[in-house]
């Protein structure tokens, strides 16, 4: 190779800028992505730790982590890649480990919960929620939970929960947190998560809490003075967008998100156009 050559090819290599990263999922090492900076194309190489398939499950469905290739095609071949990849990995709904259960008029409803919720007070206590469901503006219908544990409490806490999670697995802590800072607590499910209808995404985020906003101070008289705002993880994203629009009582985020892609690839510098829950 003579010396114009070598110099062509680190040219490209320079504009390129290649960044390499590990995508996690399900916090296990799945691929190893290759990042054009230039372009936003993602180039995907399987990591040796990757789960073996099955011996004899056809190759179309051979799992990686829980997905097919298939699916991990879906998952990393969509455009804009880069963000399908961030707002996918965003969310991990577990199975519901609650239901409503109506009463004979469907105008009230009991909370219902499963083994997997590990439920830690007594009947008594899980009988005294309220739980019931309201619509979006994007035409969702999310699960509410309200844990009253004073009659007379200063504050609220609206609680926007982890990606995880659902009421239900939440509802125990709810409790203990509200009668050691003597707040009642209200709560919601994201779309597609518990009893909730639709998908999660990022515009059902907004539409979600903002939904929440409103039935808890239109059902329970609630000052936004007397509001405060709690976003775990992911929950941080919509609690956020909701303290910009609306004056509240305070707002905690707890292990906030800077943006979707530095969640994905924590080596990125900059804010894509692209990018989910970009702040």
């Amino acid at each position: 190779m003579s010396v114009s050559d070598t110099r062509e090819t680190e040219s490209t290599t320079d504009s390129n800028q290649i960044i390499n990263n590990s995508v996690l999922l399900n916090g296990i090492q799945a691929v190893d992505a290759k990042i054009d900076s230039n372009s936003g194309s993602v180039e995907l190489q399987q990591s040796p730790i990757s789960r073996c398939p099955t011996p004899g499950t056809p190759a179309s469905e051979k799992k990686m982590n829980g997905l097919s290739f298939s699916e991990l095609c879906c998952l990393f071949c969509c455009p804009p890649c880069p963000g399908r990849i961030a707002a996918k990995l965003a969310f991990l709904p577990p199975e519901s480990t609650y239901s409503f259960i109506p009463d004979e008029t469907n105008t009230k409803f009991t909370l219902n919960l499963t083994d997997r919720a590990e439920w830690q007070y007594t009947q008594r206590e899980l009988d005294s929620i309220e739980v019931f469901t309201t619509g979006t503006q994007r035409g969702n219908r999310i699960g509410c939970m309200y844990i009253r544990t004073s009659s007379n409490p200063r504050f609220t806490i609206m609680f926007s929960h982890g990606n995880a999670v659902d009421l239900g697995q939440m509802s125990s802590f709810y409790l203990g947190l509200g009668s050691r800072i003597n707040c009642n607590i209200f709560s919601y499910d994201y779309s597609g998560y518990g009893v909730s209808t639709g998908k999660p995404s990022e515009k059902n985020l907004y539409a979600d809490i903002e939904a929440a906003w409103h039935v808890l101070r239109s059902r329970y008289g609630i000052s936004p003075e007397h509001i405060i705002l709690y976003g775990q993880s992911i929950g941080t994203v919509p609690t956020v967008d909701l303290a910009s629009r609306y004056e509240v009582g305070a707002v905690i985020l707890h292990s906030p998100l800077m943006s979707g892609m530095r969640v994905a690839f924590p080596n990125t510098k900059r804010t894509w156009f692209f990018d989910a829950f970009p702040r």
